[in-house]
């Protein structure tokens, strides 16, 4: 088969795919759209960010008032649109985000994948010598060196204070173990993510709906 010939039927089943009225190459065709949308969005997001995931949803309220459970966070890699920022550094140079000094970084704790990243703000950073003379170096079997973090609505920060079922106390946070930087957070539409499976359905209720009214019409003109 030469490569014009299957060019042509190639383009023939496209063109027979596209201009079909049957239901499931219809319904098949809707997907395909939601689909291509909806990772056009997330390559978007990507080239944008430098980092994935490119969004998180805040789950929690120990960012209040700064970010609520339900908001949706645009994360960005630690070092675009300037160098990450700690708290103590904010405060020298006037750095602030998120209605305080420093910068806010998504963190999987311990390196862990197994749980879901952790977005505190950055409040120094330390190495594995002033973990130990801090006291911090007592917590940990293997004390190093990191970004020490706290929740803006919590009394203490993590290190040392915040243990995670299966995980354990969490520890500095090495620079390996940063998913990114918060840089926006736009108010309630992170509830969508939470229930991404409940969204699914109702767009694929919605389609189907769609494809039968579509369909009844055209049985009436007929």
């Amino acid at each position: 088969m030469s490569d014009v010939t299957w060019l042509q039927r190639a383009a023939s089943a496209l063109r027979a795919f596209r201009e079909s009225d049957h239901r499931a190459v219809s319904l098949a065709r809707d997907l395909l759209w939601v689909v291509a949308v909806v990772g056009g969005i997330a390559l978007l997001l990507y080239v944008v960010a430098g980092t994935w995931p490119a969004v998180v949803t805040i789950e929690s309220e120990s960012m209040v008032p700064h970010m609520n459970v339900g908001d949706l966070v645009l994360v960005v890699d630690e070092d675009r649109f300037g160098n990450l920022v700690t708290w103590a550094e904010g405060q020298r140079i006037g750095h602030q985000s998120f209605g305080d000094y420093g910068d806010v970084i998504i963190y999987r704790p311990n390196g862990a994948d197994s749980v879901h990243p952790i977005i505190h703000r950055a409040m120094t950073y330390v190495d594995t010598a002033a973990v130990e003379q801090s006291g911090l170096g007592k917590y940990y079997t293997d004390p190093h060196g990191g970004y020490i973090t706290k929740g803006d609505n919590n009394p203490y920060i993590d290190q040392g204070n915040l243990r995670i079922a299966g995980i354990g106390l969490v520890e500095p946070v090495e620079k390996e173990w940063i998913v990114g930087k918060a840089l926006v957070a736009v108010p309630l539409i992170g509830y969508l993510p939470l229930h991404l499976a409940e969204f699914a359905v109702v767009v694929i209720v919605v389609i189907l709906i769609h494809d039968f009214i579509l369909a009844r019409r055209k049985e009436k003109k007929e």
